[in-house]
């Protein structure tokens, strides 16, 4: 098993470092794999119709039109909406409007459920207005990219809406699964915040008055109701998660179109053509990390792996232990749509062996990717953030390291404490 799972990862890591992309690295890696291990060569028509079938998923129809939501809201005049909301409700704070910045973070997480549209579409917003206010670049720039990571957990989520395809589990019970978990990392960045600003002296904003907070809530709310108009229709059974995607979109495009009529059919257009790329690569990833999850099935690694764990006669929370640090191992060298695709496949059989709750286990896959999303060489926010701010990477890696704590510590408690993530579609959908 060590030397077939040496050669499975060392193929892929290879097209990696020659600058492959990852999806083809991937496809070209799962082909030569099938070649190598199949009799007479094999037929490539067989590896073909595994990747054909991991892109005929409807839940899958899911990714891009989330993604185009996130992109009309910000277009539309919606993310200066909610960020002016945000910050009526805590711009007061000590270190006010890095408060806002992770309160803004996860209005818009409900609407685009990506990290990278996070960062890119109101990293600019929040990073001018904290810049403006005096606050230091590094600082601004490390706030923007640790709270753009509740993106992926609250929903709607694009990574669980493929771990719940990848896993063949509840969707819907995987976005509710979300909810409590990204409001725990809201709060927590926001506990870090809340105790530098006890010993720094920045700005501090007056509180406007009510007048102000109603002003901005009107302006805000309609934009603010979309997380709750999804989830309430996939828990009364109006629409499905997939479903659900559409309704966000027509709903953005209401807003944006006929509403605050601040997006034109041809800036529409636009938009739809910006979101076409980013899907087609994902949707590529997707098929190659099938035809490659296909042959480590093929060859018995997820079976040899299991038993040979169960044979250590460890218990449940050593094998967790384990997993986190493969997967956070995983997170910084992968992109967050292939590692879902390749080590789900591969850790399921070891998770359904010792009883972890497949839905628990999607969030723990989550959270340990996140920090690949701030982690180099493969960290796609630490990129697009420290463009936004012009800073290094390495600078931006540095002012980074102390909101890795309280990130650390949502890890933690979503691995060790299952009711959190279970608890609320649990309470809400059943058993």
């Amino acid at each position: 098993m060590i030397e077939t799972t040496l050669l499975f990862g060392g193929l892929l890591l290879g097209t990696f470092i020659i600058g492959v992309p990852v999806g083809y690295g991937i496809i070209f890696t799962a082909t030569l794999l099938y070649y190598l291990y199949s009799s007479g060569g094999g037929d490539s028509a067989i590896l073909l119709q595994r990747m054909f079938d991991g892109l005929n998923s409807f839940p899958l129809l899911a990714i891009p039109l989330f993604m185009l939501t996130g992109n009309l809201m910000n277009t539309g005049g919606i993310t200066e909406r909610i960020f002016r909301l945000a910050s009526a409700l805590v711009g007061h704070f000590r270190l006010g409007l890095a408060h806002v910045n992770v309160v803004t973070s996860m209005l818009f997480a409900g609407m685009s459920g990506s990290a990278t549209v996070d960062a890119a579409a109101i990293g600019q917003v929040e990073m001018k207005a904290m810049l403006d206010e005096g606050y230091d670049r590094d600082y601004s720039a490390a706030v923007t990219a640790a709270s753009s990571t509740i993106g992926p957990i609250i929903p709607p989520s694009v990574p669980l809406v493929i771990y719940g395809v990848v896993a063949e589990v509840s969707i819907g019970r995987l976005l509710f699964a979300g909810l409590v978990p990204g409001v725990i990392v809201g709060l927590t960045l926001m506990t870090l915040i809340a105790i530098q600003g006890r010993k720094w002296q920045y700005p501090r904003q007056k509180f406007k008055g009510m007048s102000n907070l109603w002003d901005a809530f009107k302006r805000g709310f309609f934009p603010a109701l979309t997380p709750f108009i999804l989830l309430g229709g996939i828990l009364s059974g109006i629409f499905t998660p997939t479903e659900a995607a559409v309704i966000a979109l027509l709903y953005a495009m209401i807003l944006g179109m006929l509403v605050y009529r601040e997006v034109t059919v041809l800036q529409f257009w636009d938009l739809v053509k910006k979101t076409f790329r980013p899907t087609v690569e994902i949707m590529i990833i997707i098929a190659g990390a099938t035809a490659f999850a296909y042959m480590i099935v093929s060859v018995k690694i997820p079976q040899e792996l299991a038993g040979f764990v169960t044979s250590l006669s460890l218990n449940k929370w050593i094998i967790l232990v384990m997993i986190n640090i493969a997967l956070l191992i995983v997170g910084c060298f992968m992109e967050t749509v292939a590692a879902i695709t390749i080590a789900v496949p591969v850790l399921m059989p070891l998770v359904l062996q010792y009883g972890i709750n497949p839905i628990h286990f999607g969030l723990i896959v989550v959270f340990n990717l996140v920090f690949g999303l701030l982690t180099p060489p493969v960290g796609l926010v630490l990129f697009v953030t420290s463009r936004i701010a012009e800073i290094s990477v390495a600078r931006l890696f540095r002012a980074l390291l102390v909101f890795y704590i309280p990130l650390f510590i949502c890890l933690l408690a979503v691995t060790y404490i299952e009711p959190i993530s279970v608890w609320l579609p649990t309470i809400l959908m059943g058993k």
